[in-house]
């Protein structure tokens, strides 16, 4: 598993952000406070407090320097 930070400060951002990770098979958890939430649940995301940094819980081995690369937008 690898955890990054990552910002989603506009609707836009969490659209093409759930765009992505839905491409991946791998499983993806977003962390803010107490709270865990599915990242491909665009729904569950906007239950976050988007205007703080949230962690990103990757859970997976394979293909994480591509999932990263994909990611570079949103991560801080």
């Amino acid at each position: 598993m690898k955890t990054v930070k990552i910002s989603l400060n506009s609707i836009d951002a969490v659209k093409s952000f759930v765009n992505t990770v839905t491409k991946y098979d791998s499983d993806f958890d977003l962390v803010s406070g107490r709270y865990v939430i599915d990242a491909k649940s665009i729904m569950g995301i906007f239950s976050l407090d988007l205007s703080k940094p949230i962690d990103l819980n990757i859970h997976t081995e394979e293909n994480l320097d591509g999932i990263l690369d994909a990611l570079k937008p949103y991560l801080i």
